[in-house]
């Protein structure tokens, strides 16, 4: 009886190389997807949350006329969204600014993108959030 040496075990040298180099690719750009994805989220809970603070801010204002504690509220919310937000736009509508009336704030923002370079996504996302409050003016304390 002749001892033949193992030849399949030969044939399959070098097929983990391959699998390696084929799969990395798809799995690095799944990964940054993942990324953007989570910025756009976690960029959209504090343009939300900054929404509803400066809102709620400017309807505890004793008047209408300066709106800068809103103003102030909804851009230190947003701003913590992190170095990827750009263009930072707070708007209050105080027009209806009575007992019984509301108050809206508009914030608008740029979240950016381009630094996930290996993928075709736009350099920036604008993300928008809108959140109405009734008005409660405080009376002057005496």
């Amino acid at each position: 009886m002749t001892h033949r040496p193992n030849t399949h075990r030969h044939a399959d040298a070098g097929s983990a190389t391959i699998e390696l180099v084929l799969l990395t690719p798809p799995i690095i750009l799944t990964l940054l997807f993942i990324v953007a994805l989570g910025r756009i989220a976690g960029a959209r809970q504090h343009v939300d949350a900054a929404a509803r603070d400066a809102a709620r801010t400017a309807s505890l204002a004793r008047s209408p006329a300066p709106p800068s504690g809103g103003h102030r509220r909804g851009r230190s919310n947003a701003g913590r969204c992190g170095s990827h937000v750009s263009h930072l736009d707070v708007a209050l509508d105080t027009s209806d600014f009575r007992p019984g009336g509301q108050v809206t704030a508009r914030i608008t923002c740029i979240v950016a993108l381009d630094d996930l370079t290996l993928l075709d996504v736009p350099g920036a996302k604008q993300l928008h959030a809108t959140a109405t409050r009734p008005s409660t003016p405080t009376e002057r304390r005496r």
